[in-house]
């Protein structure tokens, strides 16, 4: 394989190819969606979050540009396919936003009981004012 094929084996499609309006449409979507959780969370995400969501972004954008690669990688983990891997992948990644939301899920509920059954206590009349009220004085 000579240097010129392996350069546009591995390397961004030309202009002049029509794969290059899908290569740019889909790293145009990878930087808003990153921007826009970087926006949205704000300082309140943790900086382990950013660097994986980093890292995500910037292994999507390789696997756009260089499609070959994702290949070669493939087959050294022992996958036919850089499509296949790709999948597996993604299964991986949304089974773990699954379990992350389960526990956000569980999480929110158990501060919302916790929550109401303060507010519960805290607005109950006392004892003392109920037998009060309820109960006939004997004069």
């Amino acid at each position: 394989m000579g240097e010129q094929e392996l350069i546009l084996g591995l390397g961004p499609t030309l202009v002049g190819n029509r794969t290059f309006i899908i290569q740019l449409l889909l790293v145009a979507g990878i930087v808003a969606i990153v921007a826009w959780l970087f926006i949205t969370r704000g300082a309140k995400q943790l900086a382990v979050r950013r660097l994986l969501v980093i890292a995500f972004a910037v292994f999507a954008v390789f696997t756009v540009l260089f499609p070959g690669s994702l290949s070669r990688i493939a087959n050294l983990v022992g996958v036919g396919r850089g499509a296949d891997l790709l999948l597996y992948m993604t299964v991986l990644v949304l089974l773990g936003f699954l379990a992350l939301q389960e526990a956000r899920t569980k999480a929110a509920e158990k501060r919302t009981t916790y929550l109401a059954r303060r507010l519960a206590l805290d607005e109950a009349e006392q004892p003392a004012q109920f037998r009060e009220r309820e109960l006939p004085r004997n004069g």
